[in-house]
């Protein structure tokens, strides 16, 4: 003899089930008799005994999401409690840390002598694995710290927490200090090609090949001078905006090649100087022996080093000048 199950208990059935064992007859009972009340008081007004019962389970919803109310088990990977500082936090790594994983990787593979095709590809894959470690380990924190109610684990918000006032980035304070790093920059050049940062056996030595004047070290005057110019007119408008954004990244990338092309040409660094840096290292190279130090992998480090800097430097004026333009333009 087979017994019919109603709805009622099927119903019952599915909410309980995943509640502890403790405490599934407490809520059974009280289902039981909240269902009951309800159906009865809809047949008490005319509708049908099998109506009134799916009319009343119904409005109950999800069996899932009840149990969960009695469970107080929140159906979220992370709630408000958490969400905000999960999201800054999250944030923060993002801009961080994959792009030292980047700059890394491709600086590691560029000193190993890897093809190009090789440490971009590399890079990228790296790349990619840091930001979903960061993602899936990060979020799974907070969902633990979520799940074991764990409020004490974050800092109530406070007023000592309200964020400084944003600096647009175009004030009296930025050109002045724009104009003396300029005129420190030329002043070290005009300095290094005449008076020489380095003396041996009482002669000045150039770090910057003497080769490079006029035009060489003209044309990065001239980036100077326009660097200079962009400060005064970005101090008269007060304000980024997306053509400034667009200029100052026009200069960073125009700095950027007249450093990397002399780099890679072998035209940026005095070879008298590279083969007095080596020579004091007890190498025992002449200043005519620079071309075969750099055959021993020493300058081409020491060059890949120096163009990761210039090109990371570069990288960070660019995204500033957006991220100030952005600012400007939410206020």
């Amino acid at each position: 003899m087979t017994t019919t199950v109603t709805l009622t208990e099927r119903y019952i059935s599915a909410t309980i089930r995943s509640l502890r064992p403790e405490a599934q007859a407490d809520v059974r009972a009280e289902l039981e008799a909240s269902i009951a009340d309800a159906i009865e008081a809809r047949v008490e007004q005319g509708e049908a005994p099998e109506s009134a019962e799916r009319a009343v389970l119904t409005e109950l919803g999800d069996p899932g999401i009840l149990a969960a109310g009695y469970a107080d088990r929140p159906l979220y990977l992370i709630g408000p409690r958490f969400y905000l500082t999960w999201w800054r936090l999250l944030k923060l790594l993002l801009i961080i840390v994959p792009v030292c994983v980047l700059g890394g990787v491709a600086l590691g593979q560029t000193i190993s002598g890897a093809p190009v095709g090789e440490i971009i590809s590399t890079s990228i894959l790296a790349t990619g694995g840091a930001i979903l470690h960061i993602c899936f380990w990060t979020t799974l924190v907070f969902v633990i710290l979520e799940r074991t109610n764990s409020a004490t684990a974050i800092e109530k918000w406070d007023l000592d927490q309200l964020p400084e006032p944003t600096q647009n980035g175009a004030g009296r304070s930025e050109l002045i200090a724009s104009l003396v790093f300029l005129g420190i920059a030329v002043g070290a050049l005009l300095w290094d090609r005449f008076r020489g940062f380095v003396l041996v056996d009482g002669e000045a030595l150039s770090i910057l090949d003497p080769r490079l004047w006029p035009w060489g070290m003209g044309i990065l005057f001239l980036i100077i001078a326009a660097e200079a110019v962009f400060a005064v007119v970005l101090y008269r408008r007060g304000r980024w905006g997306a053509g400034l954004a667009v200029a100052n990244t026009i200069l960073a990338l125009a700095f950027l090649a007249w450093v990397l092309v002399l780099l890679l040409s072998g035209d940026l660094v005095n070879p008298a100087f590279l083969a007095h840096v080596t020579a004091a290292g007890g190498e025992g190279f002449a200043a005519g022996q620079a071309e075969s130090a750099d055959e021993g992998g020493l300058f081409r480090i020491l060059a890949v080093l120096l163009g990761f800097g210039v090109a990371a430097g570069t990288v960070w004026d660019i995204v500033d000048g957006w991220i100030k333009a952005a600012r400007a333009r939410r206020i």
